[in-house]
């Protein structure tokens, strides 16, 4: 039966994971919001190609954000009465369409209108991905590989697109995206069909509470803003401390590396050591790198700020993401987490750019990352699913 994997990972979560659904969550994840993770080398080509004002390239990325978010809507409805993997296929071939699109437009408009569409099917594939991983028997796990394909293809796509956008110009990029799309079609089977239904003997799920859930999804609606908001200026503290800008991005070159290190630390441990305390310690150390940044800080204080930093987002996410998956595995969380998750990269650099502003310097935006960052803890900790009832027989 093919619901049987989910209704399985409610029951036997130390289960092996399922090869062929772990890939199809970490490549659909990897390759839908591929073009914000680019994000810097597109834009510089978008000015040098298309001649596009900066408010314009904006423009361009806010809509590719605001549609994968607006993916959550319909999802609220197809999530519970669509067959997963036709939806998922169907958003596929969506995705594949709309890039050969914009590898054609000669239009901003036409490309501003096949980058909406393509981001709304690969939002869809997000909220596939992430709601699959939580049916998973090991979400944790899936969710550290989840975010580690994100940063991998992150950093291959940033170091090979300014040489082919050389020689072939800004299409290849969406090219790319296509041919990558289409390569992963068959993994669409993979998927599971929907969200689970326990079976008749099987224990049943205390039912979600609407408070823990409302608690983890600011969570991570917190988490995001704060994450965002000091990544987005953390070269310009670099540049305000005296280092040069070859500096600063070998730093944050570096640091990507970390993130994938922390992605896959999170895999090794989330299962294995309590998580209530590596949360702790992750917080812990995320906040205290971006207290560490204040006050100028030379080369190596800059550095390791950065590095913990980075290694601290890609290790706690996974383990938010699996918490919200312990309260419910239908998929209907992940889909709001996805909606959160976009709003907190838009607020967080438009909160932080106001801190900066009214402080005259990165004083109040490194303040209040932290104290947002520590929100986020105390918020994630309180949605701490109640204990489940031993399943074992009463004789026991």
């Amino acid at each position: 039966m093919n619901t049987q994997n989910a209704v399985l990972s409610a029951t036997a979560p130390a289960t092996r994971q399922p090869l062929g659904l772990l890939a199809a969550i970490v490549l659909f994840a990897a390759i839908t919001p591929a073009v914000l993770l680019m994000a810097p080398a597109i834009a510089a080509q978008l000015a040098s190609q298309w001649h596009l004002s900066p408010t314009q390239i904006g423009d361009l990325f806010s809509a590719e954000l605001g549609a994968m978010s607006l993916a959550t809507l319909p999802a609220i409805w197809w999530l519970k009465h669509i067959d997963w993997r036709r939806a998922a296929l169907c958003s596929a071939v969506l995705f594949i369409v709309a890039n050969l699109l914009s590898m054609q437009a000669h239009d901003y408009s036409l490309l501003l209108m096949a980058r909406f569409g393509s981001a709304l099917a690969g939002g869809s594939l997000m909220i596939i991905c992430l709601a699959s991983a939580a049916a998973s028997p090991s979400p944790s796990r899936a969710y550290g590989f989840w975010v580690m394909g994100q940063l991998v293809l992150g950093a291959v796509g940033l170091s090979l697109l300014p040489m082919l956008f050389q020689r072939f110009g800004l299409g290849a990029c969406y090219l790319i995206l296509a041919l990558l799309m289409t390569l992963c079609l068959p993994l669409a089977r993979c998927f599971p069909t929907g969200a689970a239904h326990p079976a008749s003997d099987a224990p049943q799920a205390p039912a979600i509470s609407w408070l823990k859930a409302s608690l983890g999804i600011l969570g991570i609606l917190t988490f995001y803003i704060s994450l965002s908001g000091v990544w987005t200026f953390i070269g310009a503290i670099g540049s305000q401390s005296g280092l040069s800008a070859q500096t600063n991005g070998d730093i944050l070159a570096v640091a990507t590396l970390m993130g994938i290190v922390g992605a896959l630390c999170a895999t090794l441990f989330g299962d294995r050591l309590p998580r209530s305390a590596l949360l702790l310690l992750g917080y812990g150390l995320m906040a205290g790198s971006v207290l560490a940044l204040l006050g100028q800080p030379q080369l190596a204080r800059f550095a390791l700020a950065a590095l913990v930093f980075k290694f601290t987002w890609t290790f706690i996410l996974p383990l938010i993401l699996a918490r919200m998956a312990e309260m419910d595995r239908s998929g209907r969380l992940m889909n709001a987490s996805n909606l959160v998750i976009s709003a907190g990269l838009a607020i967080g650099p438009t909160l932080a750019g106001r801190l900066i502003e009214s402080s005259g310097g990165f004083q109040g935006l490194l303040l209040g990352g932290a104290v947002i960052t520590l929100l986020s803890l105390a918020l994630v900790l309180s949605c701490r699913p109640a204990l489940q009832a031993p399943s074992q027989p009463q004789g026991r």
